[in-house]
C-alpha cells in the first residue's frame, strides 16, 4: 500500500472538527485538527495528535496546556482559517476558559493541562487532563473523505 491509499482508507472514518488552542507569552496559537478522542472518565482525559512538522507542537510543549474546541457546522470558515486554507489575516475574538483562549460558539470548549505525551511515528500524542468545559447545543462540523460535510448529508433521513 502507498501513502495515498492509507490516507484514503483513513478518510473513510467520519470525524468531527476541532481547533486546538493554547497561549504562550500572551500570544494565542491555534490549529485545526480532527485527531481527537476521549480517553478516560476517571481521571477525565482526552487525547490530541500533533504532527512533528506543526508549529503547535512546540507551543504545547512549552505551555503544558491546551484547549480543544469542538466546532459546530456553522464554523467551517474558522476551521479553514486555522487550517491555513484561508490566507488573509482576520481578527479572531476569543473567549476564556480558565487560563486558556477558546473559540466562541463552539459546541464544546475543553481546557486541559498536559497529563502525558508520547512520540509515535511522526506525531506526538498529548493526553490532556480536563480542567474545565463548556457545552452548547447544535450540530457538529464533520470531515469525511478529505472534505467538510454536514450530518444531514451523511444520514439518510426518511
Amino acid at each position: 500500500m502507498d501513502d495515498r491509499m492509507f490516507r484514503n482508507a483513513m478518510g473513510k472514518y467520519v470525524t468531527g472538527v476541532t481547533i486546538v488552542t493554547t497561549e504562550l507569552d500572551g500570544e494565542v496559537h491555534g490549529m485545526t485538527a480532527n485527531a481527537f478522542m476521549s480517553v478516560s472518565l476517571n481521571p477525565r482525559l482526552v487525547l490530541i495528535s500533533i504532527s512533528e512538522n506543526a508549529k503547535m507542537l512546540g507551543k504545547i510543549n512549552a505551555s503544558k496546556k491546551f484547549a480543544v474546541n469542538i466546532l459546530s457546522e456553522d464554523q467551517k470558515e474558522i476551521s479553514m482559517l486555522f487550517a491555513g486554507q484561508i490566507k488573509e489575516k482576520r481578527e479572531i475574538e476569543f473567549d476564556r476558559l480558565g487560563e486558556l483562549p477558546v473559540i466562541r460558539e463552539s459546541l464544546a470548549n475543553i481546557s486541559c493541562k498536559v497529563y502525558s505525551q508520547h512520540v509515535e511515528g511522526d506525531h506526538t500524542l498529548f493526553v490532556g487532563e480536563v480542567t474545565d468545559l463548556v457545552l452548547r447545543d447544535g450540530d457538529p462540523l464533520t470531515f469525511y473523505e478529505g472534505k467538510y460535510c454536514e450530518i444531514a448529508k451523511l444520514v439518510d433521513i426518511n
